[in-house]
């Protein structure tokens, strides 16, 4: 008889520990990852009335899967334009808790006498809060829409990026041993290079994957891909010294701007929720309650740290970034818990061995009882405001009401050549990143694979081609970017001052191009410094000159901002999101909006031209929308249809005019509508009668009565499907429908 193989049946108890749990966690409306959790408990060796795992190793294999599979789905509902539209204040306050809070839980672990290593990663285990319990709890109490919430989402969008960078963070520091600041800055300078050389590179190159293989694409193949794509960028991030987690993120985030995006989401689920649970599970294996019984105190300590900490870091936060007394309240009491990525951090401290055994059951219970108070937490948030708001020194909230209508945004000279500053070194940073990955590629793999093949003069020459012919498009970018940018022109021409500045930054920048070409002739051959200048200098004026290189360049551009864009243009398209000019109009005085056009306008199907919307309304058509389809800036021949959708520009008045006329046209009815009733009626036929030994559609019955013929009675009885060619007999009878008013006349 064969025997079941260890792997299997530890599955087997697992997903079965793991179905139970969420049926009565769900019964009881509490968390998931609770049940998940209990579950774990249930099947580990812990808990005796219960059969126990057997092959804990494969376990933690699945559950390693699980953390990518988590991070990977996680990439695929970030976009890199949240970390834009999240702002100011979400921006200072997610460094203001993870700061704060990896700085108090290094505090607290030194103070129990714990090793560097264990005290640090306790400050990056409490300084996450739990998103999905924060949107769950957000949902099941009505707050989704308040203002404070779109705050704290922003908050955890953040954190979970950031939590990502903690984490390679604490990988380095744990592989090297030490905390020495050399180090932690070259760690994390290699991280934002492969962060931005895989980004750049991949949103460039894997759109353009699926668009030319889309045709081959269904769910199978798609997940397939995805999922290989994935592993791959796991590889990846392994080979060069990273985390798995952080390579499925960059490659969930990758793919995350693609059009295909959501589709991936929704294929991916299944898989993330099946590993996603056995991770959970593989958690609650660790929490050993005699370990829990022995720590009972730094659980209570470290439980307060959190419910304490987390809620003062992220008021302190709010109020620095300007926001109300109230709200930054509000957030502050949200934030208030750990959740999956404190199991995640605490998974990544076990697997590289720098944390010691008691830790982990630790902050396991810490999560549990933070997460069970959290909806308390909230709804302690307006009882603790009324309590601020009456106990704070009047001057002290006059300071805070001061600070906050202080805090808006100012338009400026100097918030100008803030934003062309920041847009030259964006630019400077990317392509110089792409510039040395080239000139990495090229020393690396390219040189020696031509010295093997070509003499050594004729080697390095072809290598500097190649690496400079692959650099000039960036390195072009980089020389004459923004130097046409509407900031550029407004600080030329506001004040004379700017030119040397202007000038200067022209400057730089042509250095900088112009040393990266010096360093790859000055690696490759032994030349004079002088005749090297010499070839840097004619290599920068081909670059700026060649018409080939310029189209080159500009193609590239073209094609990674397109593959950017690519959700919102389709959603533009498709009339799901305003376009970008729409909030522009707001500072004239005018507004884009939508109409849909009701099917009983008395207009639809008139021209542009014949409706004069300008002229009676005020408005203009700019877009008009059918089904799929998008017609822009519409001739005046152009006509609209029932249930078009439009886009109309206008002001204030003139929309709330027309808006006005199209709703009184569609709930209008006819004064007439009674004439318009369908009948049903029989007209025997004789010798006498006009229609008799006529073709039905040389008859008129259709044209002149407006009535239609819908079937022929035979003398025998049998009823017959008109045929329009066929004469009309004595003795039959046809059925007629039409108005009450035409049968009438007709049969008269």
């Amino acid at each position: 008889m064969s025997e079941l193989a260890p792997l299997i049946a530890d599955l087997a108890l697992i997903l079965i520990c793991a179905g139970v749990m969420t049926l009565i966690f769900k019964k009881l409306k509490q968390p998931l990852v609770l049940g998940y959790i209990v579950a774990g408990f249930i099947a580990s060796p812990h808990f005796s009335l219960t059969p126990s795992v057997i092959d804990t190793a494969s376990i933690h294999v699945w559950s390693d899967i699980g953390v990518i599979f988590l991070l990977f789905a996680l990439g695929l509902e970030f976009s890199f334009k949240k970390i834009v539209k999240a702002g100011g204040p979400a921006i200072i306050t997610t460094l203001t808790i993870i700061a704060g809070m990896i700085f108090l839980g290094f505090m607290v672990g030194s103070a129990f006498g714990w090793s560097k290593m264990d005290a640090l990663f306790l400050g990056g285990m409490i300084c996450m809060s739990s998103t999905a319990i924060i949107y769950k709890a957000f949902e099941d109490m009505g707050l989704s829409k308040k203002k404070f919430a779109s705050l704290v989402m922003s908050v955890l969008i953040l954190e979970d990026i950031l939590a990502v960078v903690l984490m390679v963070v604490l990988s380095t520091i744990a592989v090297s041993s030490s905390f020495e600041g050399g180090e932690l800055l070259g760690s994390i300078l290699k991280l934002v290079f492969f962060l931005v050389l895989w980004v750049v590179v991949g949103i460039y190159l894997v759109p353009l994957f699926l668009k030319k293989t889309r045709k081959l694409m269904n769910d199978e193949t798609l997940l397939v891909v995805s999922l290989a794509l994935c592993f791959l960028m796991v590889v990846v991030a392994v080979k060069t010294g990273f985390s798995a987690a952080f390579g499925a993120f960059i490659m969930g985030s990758i793919l995350a701007e693609t059009l295909d995006a959501e589709h991936i989401e929704h294929l991916v689920k299944p898989v993330k929720d099946l590993f996603g649970a056995v991770f959970f599970v593989s958690v609650g294996m660790m929490v050993d309650p005699a370990m829990i019984a022995q720590y009972w105190l730094p659980i209570l300590i470290i439980t307060l740290t959190v419910v304490i900490g987390q809620p003062l870091f992220a008021m302190a936060g709010m109020l620095l970034s300007g926001q109300s007394l109230r709200t930054a309240v509000q957030s502050g009491c949200s934030l208030s818990q750990i959740g999956e990525f404190s199991f995640i951090i605490a998974t990544l401290g076990v697997s590289l061995g720098v944390t010691s055994d008691f830790l982990y059951p630790i902050v396991v219970a810490v999560s549990v009882v933070t997460i069970f108070l959290t909806p308390y937490m909230i709804r302690l948030a307006d009882p603790l405001y009324a309590f601020a708001d009456k106990h704070l020194p009047g001057g002290v909230k006059n300071f805070l009401d001061h600070y906050s209508a202080s805090a808006e945004p100012r338009s400026s000279k100097d918030s100008l050549w803030r934003q062309y500053l920041g847009a030259l070194v964006k630019t400077i940073l990317i392509y110089g990143i792409l510039c040395v990955a080239v000139c990495i590629l090229g020393f690396s793999a390219l040189l020696p694979l031509a010295q093997h093949w070509l003499p050594a003069p004729w080697a390095n020459m072809a290598t500097a081609v190649i690496v400079l012919l692959a650099m000039a498009p960036f390195l072009r970018a980089i020389m004459i970017k923004k130097n046409k940018s509407q900031e550029f022109r407004q600080l030329w021409e506001a004040d004379n001052a700017n030119h040397a500045p202007l000038i200067a930054s022209i400057v730089v920048r042509l250095l900088i191009a112009g040393g990266f070409v010096f360093y790859v002739l000055a690696r490759l051959f032994h030349f004079s410094v002088l005749l090297i200048l010499l070839l840097v200098i004619g290599a920068v004026v081909y670059m700026l000159l060649s018409s080939r290189n310029r189209k080159f360049a500009a193609r590239l551009e073209s094609t990674f901002l397109t593959n950017m864009r690519a959700r919102e243009m389709r959603a533009e398209y498709l009339g799901e999101k305003k376009p970008e000019y729409a909030s522009d109009l707001l500072d004239k005085d005018m507004h884009l909006a939508d109409f849909t056009v009701p099917a009983e306008v008395e207009w639809a199907g008139a021209e542009l031209r014949e409706l004069n919307l300008g002229q009676r309304y005020g408005v203009h058509v700019v877009s008009i929308l059918r089904g799929r389809k998008r017609i822009n800036i519409p001739k005046a021949t152009d006509r609209i249809f029932p249930q078009d959708r439009i886009q109309v520009i206008g002001s204030d008045t003139g929309l709330e005019t027309f808006g006005a006329a199209l709703n009184r046209l569609s709930d209008s009815l006819p004064d007439n509508y009674a004439e318009g009733e369908m009948v049903l009626r029989r007209l025997p036929l004789d010798q006498h009668t006009p229609f008799t030994g006529k073709a039905l559609k040389d008859s008129g019955l259709r044209n002149k009565y407006h009535c239609l013929v819908v079937g022929i009675e035979k003398p025998d009885g049998s009823l017959h499907t008109p045929n329009a060619a066929a004469p009309l007999e004595a003795g039959d009878t046809i059925w007629l429908v039409g108005e009450h008013k035409d049968l009438e006349a007709l049969l008269v």
